[in-house]
Protein backbone atom coordinates (compact mmCIF):
# COMPACT_ATOMS: atom_id res chain seq x y z
CA UNK A 1 0.00 0.00 0.00
CA UNK A 2 0.93 3.63 -0.48
CA UNK A 3 1.38 6.04 1.85
CA UNK A 4 -1.49 8.68 2.51
CA UNK A 5 -0.73 12.27 1.79
CA UNK A 6 2.06 13.83 2.25
CA UNK A 7 1.72 16.84 5.54
CA UNK A 8 0.58 20.08 4.73
CA UNK A 9 -1.03 22.87 7.35
CA UNK A 10 -4.38 24.20 6.88
CA UNK A 11 -6.91 25.51 9.48
CA UNK A 12 -8.35 23.13 12.46
CA UNK A 13 -11.44 20.97 11.87
CA UNK A 14 -14.42 21.56 12.87
CA UNK A 15 -15.33 21.37 16.93
CA UNK A 16 -18.45 19.11 16.63
CA UNK A 17 -16.64 16.02 14.91
CA UNK A 18 -13.50 16.52 17.28
CA UNK A 19 -15.79 16.45 20.59
CA UNK A 20 -18.50 14.96 20.10
CA UNK A 21 -18.33 12.84 17.12
CA UNK A 22 -15.04 11.00 17.47
CA UNK A 23 -15.82 10.72 21.23
CA UNK A 24 -19.02 8.52 20.79
CA UNK A 25 -17.45 6.57 17.89
CA UNK A 26 -14.61 6.08 20.36
CA UNK A 27 -17.10 4.71 23.37
CA UNK A 28 -18.57 2.58 20.83
CA UNK A 29 -15.40 1.33 19.22
CA UNK A 30 -13.48 0.01 22.08
CA UNK A 31 -16.67 -1.31 24.33
CA UNK A 32 -17.25 -3.61 20.97
CA UNK A 33 -13.16 -4.31 20.31
CA UNK A 34 -13.06 -5.32 24.22
CA UNK A 35 -15.98 -7.68 24.21
CA UNK A 36 -15.10 -9.05 20.71
CA UNK A 37 -11.62 -9.73 21.98
CA UNK A 38 -11.88 -10.79 25.16
CA UNK A 39 -10.94 -14.26 24.38
CA UNK A 40 -8.15 -13.61 22.56
CA UNK A 41 -6.91 -10.82 25.33
CA UNK A 42 -7.31 -14.29 27.97
CA UNK A 43 -5.60 -16.06 25.62
CA UNK A 44 -2.84 -13.28 24.96
CA UNK A 45 -2.47 -13.13 28.82
CA UNK A 46 -2.25 -16.74 29.43
CA UNK A 47 0.93 -17.15 27.00
CA UNK A 48 2.42 -14.33 28.53
CA UNK A 49 1.78 -16.02 32.06
CA UNK A 50 3.16 -19.23 30.80
CA UNK A 51 6.12 -17.57 28.62
CA UNK A 52 6.83 -14.30 31.10
CA UNK A 53 5.85 -14.58 34.15
CA UNK A 54 4.25 -11.85 36.04
CA UNK A 55 2.73 -8.99 36.04
CA UNK A 56 0.73 -9.36 32.85
CA UNK A 57 0.82 -5.29 32.62
CA UNK A 58 3.22 -2.61 31.87
CA UNK A 59 1.87 1.03 32.89
CA UNK A 60 3.66 4.54 32.59
CA UNK A 61 2.58 8.14 32.61
CA UNK A 62 1.78 10.01 29.35
CA UNK A 63 1.12 12.99 28.19
CA UNK A 64 -2.51 13.67 27.08
CA UNK A 65 -4.48 15.72 26.02
CA UNK A 66 -3.41 19.40 26.68
CA UNK A 67 -0.39 17.85 28.60
CA UNK A 68 -2.64 16.33 31.13
CA UNK A 69 -0.86 13.46 32.42
CA UNK A 70 -2.18 9.73 32.27
CA UNK A 71 -1.51 6.11 32.72
CA UNK A 72 -1.06 4.21 29.57
CA UNK A 73 -1.82 0.01 29.92
CA UNK A 74 0.39 -2.09 27.79
CA UNK A 75 0.84 -6.08 27.97
CA UNK A 76 4.67 -6.43 29.43
CA UNK A 77 6.83 -6.49 26.65
CA UNK A 78 10.33 -6.78 28.55
CA UNK A 79 11.83 -8.41 31.69
CA UNK A 80 10.22 -8.09 34.71
CA UNK A 81 13.56 -7.24 36.42
CA UNK A 82 13.71 -3.89 33.89
CA UNK A 83 10.09 -2.10 34.95
CA UNK A 84 11.67 -0.32 37.54
CA UNK A 85 14.85 1.19 35.42
CA UNK A 86 12.57 1.44 32.64
CA UNK A 87 12.89 5.29 32.66
CA UNK A 88 14.04 7.21 30.04
CA UNK A 89 16.55 10.68 30.64
CA UNK A 90 17.23 13.29 27.74
CA UNK A 91 18.96 16.48 28.04
CA UNK A 92 17.97 18.80 25.26
CA UNK A 93 18.64 22.78 25.32
CA UNK A 94 16.07 24.16 23.31
CA UNK A 95 13.53 21.30 21.89
CA UNK A 96 13.23 17.97 20.68
CA UNK A 97 15.37 17.55 17.99
CA UNK A 98 14.31 17.26 14.42
CA UNK A 99 16.80 14.23 13.54
CA UNK A 100 15.60 12.11 17.01
CA UNK A 101 14.74 8.89 16.33
CA UNK A 102 13.32 7.02 19.74
CA UNK A 103 14.99 3.79 20.55
CA UNK A 104 14.66 1.51 23.00
CA UNK A 105 17.57 1.65 26.03
CA UNK A 106 19.78 -0.42 26.17
CA UNK A 107 19.86 -1.46 29.64
CA UNK A 108 16.44 -3.18 28.71
CA UNK A 109 15.84 -6.58 27.72
CA UNK A 110 13.01 -7.06 24.88
CA UNK A 111 11.74 -10.81 25.72
CA UNK A 112 11.18 -12.74 22.60
CA UNK A 113 7.58 -13.17 23.17
CA UNK A 114 7.74 -9.78 23.76
CA UNK A 115 9.15 -8.92 20.26
CA UNK A 116 6.42 -10.78 18.53
CA UNK A 117 3.72 -8.69 20.62
CA UNK A 118 5.55 -5.57 19.71
CA UNK A 119 5.92 -6.30 16.19
CA UNK A 120 2.23 -6.81 15.78
CA UNK A 121 1.22 -4.16 18.15
CA UNK A 122 -0.21 -7.71 20.55
CA UNK A 123 1.06 -5.06 23.79
CA UNK A 124 -0.92 -2.37 22.69
CA UNK A 125 -4.74 -4.05 23.03
CA UNK A 126 -4.85 -3.11 26.86
CA UNK A 127 -5.25 0.73 25.82
CA UNK A 128 -8.49 0.31 24.27
CA UNK A 129 -9.34 0.54 28.20
CA UNK A 130 -7.65 4.01 27.98
CA UNK A 131 -9.94 4.74 24.87
CA UNK A 132 -12.86 4.01 27.12
CA UNK A 133 -11.98 5.97 29.96
CA UNK A 134 -11.59 8.62 27.49
CA UNK A 135 -8.02 8.84 28.41
CA UNK A 136 -6.97 8.25 24.54
CA UNK A 137 -9.51 7.65 21.20
CA UNK A 138 -8.83 5.06 18.64
CA UNK A 139 -7.18 7.40 16.64
CA UNK A 140 -4.23 10.54 17.25
CA UNK A 141 -1.07 11.36 17.85
CA UNK A 142 0.53 8.26 19.88
CA UNK A 143 1.01 9.04 23.48
CA UNK A 144 4.29 10.62 24.14
CA UNK A 145 6.32 10.36 27.31
CA UNK A 146 6.39 13.45 29.67
CA UNK A 147 10.14 13.34 30.22
CA UNK A 148 10.08 13.85 26.08
CA UNK A 149 6.85 16.29 26.11
CA UNK A 150 9.16 18.25 28.66
CA UNK A 151 11.21 19.91 26.03
CA UNK A 152 8.52 19.99 23.70
CA UNK A 153 8.37 23.61 21.52
CA UNK A 154 5.85 25.79 20.98
CA UNK A 155 4.87 24.27 17.62
CA UNK A 156 5.80 20.94 18.93
CA UNK A 157 3.04 21.12 21.81
CA UNK A 158 0.75 21.26 19.35
CA UNK A 159 0.76 17.73 18.95
CA UNK A 160 -1.12 17.62 22.39
CA UNK A 161 -4.16 19.32 21.05
CA UNK A 162 -6.53 16.50 20.42
CA UNK A 163 -6.32 13.04 22.54
CA UNK A 164 -3.93 10.26 21.94
CA UNK A 165 -4.42 7.72 20.16
CA UNK A 166 -3.63 3.77 19.61
CA UNK A 167 -2.73 4.74 16.21
CA UNK A 168 -2.14 7.97 14.27
CA UNK A 169 -1.10 9.38 10.96
CA UNK A 170 2.13 9.09 11.69
CA UNK A 171 1.69 5.29 12.70
CA UNK A 172 0.68 4.64 9.14
CA UNK A 173 3.69 6.33 7.50
CA UNK A 174 6.38 5.03 9.46
CA UNK A 175 5.09 3.80 12.71
CA UNK A 176 8.86 3.95 14.67
CA UNK A 177 10.87 4.31 11.54
CA UNK A 178 10.84 7.87 11.57
CA UNK A 179 12.07 10.85 12.88
CA UNK A 180 10.44 13.13 15.64
CA UNK A 181 10.34 15.55 13.34
CA UNK A 182 8.53 13.43 10.32
CA UNK A 183 6.46 12.21 13.15
CA UNK A 184 5.51 16.05 14.39
CA UNK A 185 4.69 16.84 10.78
CA UNK A 186 2.58 14.24 10.44
CA UNK A 187 0.62 14.36 13.49
CA UNK A 188 0.01 18.35 13.02
CA UNK A 189 -0.88 17.46 9.56
CA UNK A 190 -3.96 15.02 10.91
CA UNK A 191 -4.98 17.69 13.80
CA UNK A 192 -5.51 19.99 10.84
CA UNK A 193 -7.18 17.62 8.30
CA UNK A 194 -8.96 15.24 11.49
CA UNK A 195 -12.59 14.03 10.45
CA UNK A 196 -14.27 10.67 10.09
CA UNK A 197 -13.21 10.06 6.22
CA UNK A 198 -9.04 10.31 7.58
CA UNK A 199 -9.66 8.51 10.60
CA UNK A 200 -11.55 5.51 8.80
CA UNK A 201 -8.29 5.43 6.34
CA UNK A 202 -5.54 5.10 9.29
CA UNK A 203 -7.74 2.48 10.93
CA UNK A 204 -7.74 0.74 7.67
CA UNK A 205 -4.14 1.42 7.03
CA UNK A 206 -3.03 0.34 10.56
CA UNK A 207 -4.75 -2.85 9.94
CA UNK A 208 -2.49 -3.78 6.99
CA UNK A 209 0.67 -2.50 8.63
CA UNK A 210 -0.26 -4.69 11.74
CA UNK A 211 -0.77 -8.01 9.87
CA UNK A 212 2.92 -7.38 7.84
CA UNK A 213 4.56 -6.44 11.39
CA UNK A 214 6.35 -3.28 9.55
CA UNK A 215 8.12 -0.28 11.85
CA UNK A 216 7.62 -1.67 14.36
CA UNK A 217 10.60 -1.89 17.42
Amino acid sequence: MEKLDQPTYEQAPTYFYRSFVKRTVDILGSSLLLILLFPTIILFSVILLIFSGRPLFYNQLRAGLHEQPFIIWKFRTMQAEDIESSSHKYEWKDEVPQDFEFTTPQTLTITKLGKIYRKYSIDEIPQLWNVLKGDMSIVGPRPEMIEITNYYSATQKKRLQVKPGITGYAQVNGRSAITHGEKIAYDLYYINHCSFLLDVKIILHTVYIVIIGKGAW
